[in-house]
C-alpha cells in the first residue's frame, strides 16, 4: 500500500499518518519525491485490514490518495515508487540520463594487471572499475581470486586512478571489509537468491548490483532485490547477464534484452547489462553492447583485459583494450540515436 500525500503537506500531517499505521501493527518508508511525499507500507496487510486502514487514512488531512500494490514485490515495485531510481557510485550516475560503463577484468590477478586495466577502461571513458577479488568457480581447481589482497589492491587503483570500483561479494561475513574497500558490491548471479547474503548487503546501505540467475524469471530477480530494498540499502541496480541457452554450441548465455524494456515498465529500479557473460566470446560482445544500448538500459558491464590470452579467468569472452575503446566510440553513436549519452 502508498500512501500519497498531498503537495506541501506538512512535517506534522506526515507523521500522523506515519504513527496511525505504526499503530496497527505495520512498517513504513517515507520517500520524498517531487512536490509530494510518498509512505510505503511494504509489509503484507491483513485482507480484512486493507479496505478499513485505506479509508481511515484517506480521513486524514494531507493525504491525496491511497493505493494498493498488487506486487508480490513492494519495494521495488514502480507501483510502489513512479519515478526511476537514480544514484551515484563514485562520480558515475546510474540511473540517470546517461549510460554508465562499467568495465574492467573478470579477476584482479596483479597489481600490474589492475592498474594497467584501470587506466585503459578510463581513458576510453568507463567510470566504473569492474574486478572480483573474490571468484566463485564451478571447479575448486580454477582460480579464486586474491581475496583480501585483490580487495587491497581495488583501494588502492581507486585512490590512485581515479576511478569508482564494483567487485563480487560471496560471503555474508564479508560484506563489511568489501564495502569498506569499494564503492558498489556485486551480487553474483549464483547467489542471486543466497538470502543472507542479500540481507547483509541491504543492512551495509552500499550500493549493489544484482545479477540474474541464469534460470531466474524476471519476478525471481526482483523478488531477491526486494531482500536487498526490505533491509535498508535503497541503491540497487538490476544486471541481466544472460539466461541457460537452448544450444551452447555458439554462446555461453542467451541475454536477454527483453528483459530491458520489459523491466523498465514494472520497476523504479536501473537496468544494468553484461553482454560478456551474456553471449561469452568477445567477438561478439560489441554488437550486444550495442544493441543492449539500444534497448533503453541505463548501464553496461564489460570484460576488458591488458591481455585477454593471459586471462585466469574468463579470456575468451574478454575484450583488450584496443578493441574496448573502438567499443566506445560505437556505443556513443548508438546512444545518440536513442536520445542518450554515454558515461
Amino acid at each position: 500500500m502508498i500512501v500519497l500525500m498531498n503537495a506541501g503537506a506538512s512535517p506534522d500531517e506526515i507523521g500522523e499518518v506515519v504513527a496511525h499505521i505504526e499503530a496497527a501493527g505495520l512498517a513504513t518508508v517515507t520517500m520524498p519525491g517531487g512536490a509530494h511525499v510518498a509512505i510505503g507500507i511494504p509489509s503484507a496487510i491483513p485482507p480484512d485490514m486493507r479496505e478499513p486502514l485505506r479509508n481511515a487514512l484517506m480521513a486524514y488531512s494531507g493525504v491525496a490518495n491511497v493505493v494498493h500494490v498488487s506486487r508480490p514485490y513492494k519495494l521495488a515495485s514502480r507501483e510502489f515508487r513512479a519515478e526511476s531510481t537514480s544514484f551515484k557510485v563514485g562520480d558515475a550516475l546510474i540511473g540517470g540520463p546517461d549510460c554508465v560503463v562499467m568495465a574492467g577484468p573478470c579477476a584482479v590477478e596483479s597489481r600490474e594487471q589492475i592498474f594497467a586495466a584501470a587506466r585503459a577502461v578510463k581513458d576510453a571513458g568507463a567510470t566504473i572499475l569492474r574486478g572480483g577479488a573474490f571468484k566463485p568457480r564451478t571447479s575448486p581447481y580454477s582460480f579464486q581470486g586474491l581475496r583480501e589482497e585483490g580487495l587491497e589492491l581495488l583501494r588502492d587503483v581507486r585512490a590512485e586512478v581515479g576511478i569508482a570500483t564494483v567487485t563480487e561479494v560471496v560471503d555474508p561475513g564479508d560484506v563489511e571489509s568489501v564495502a569498506a574497500h569499494v564503492d558498489m558490491l556485486q551480487i553474483g548471479a549464483r547467489n542471486m537468491q543466497n538470502y543472507p547474503l542479500l540481507t547483509a548487503a541491504g543492512r551495509s546501505g552500499h550500493p549493489v548490483l544484482l545479477k540474474r540467475g541464469p534460470s531466474a524469471s524476471l519476478d525471481e530477480l526482483l523478488q531477491a532485490a526486494e531482500y536487498v530494498l526490505h533491509h535498508g540499502s535503497s541503491r540497487v541496480a538490476l544486471c541481466e547477464r544472460g539466461v541457460h541457452p537452448l544450444d551452447r554450441t555458439y554462446a555461453r548465455n542467451t541475454l536477454d534484452l527483453n528483459a530491458v524494456p520489459i523491466l523498465k515498465e514494472i520497476t523504479h529500479l536501473p537496468i544494468i547489462v553484461d553482454p560478456s557473460h551474456g553471449i561469452g566470446h568477445a567477438k561478439y560482445v560489441g554488437a550486444m553492447a550495442r544493441a543492449a544500448v539500444a534497448s533503453g538500459c541505463d548501464g553496461l558491464i564489460i570484460e576488458v583485459h591488458p591481455s585477454p590470452r593471459e586471462a585466469l579467468s574468463d579470456g575468451q569472452q574478454s575484450l583488450d583494450p584496443a578493441q574496448f575503446s573502438e567499443l566506445m566510440n560505437s556505443l556513443r553513436r548508438v546512444a545518440a540515436a536513442v536520445d542518450r549519452g554515454l558515461a
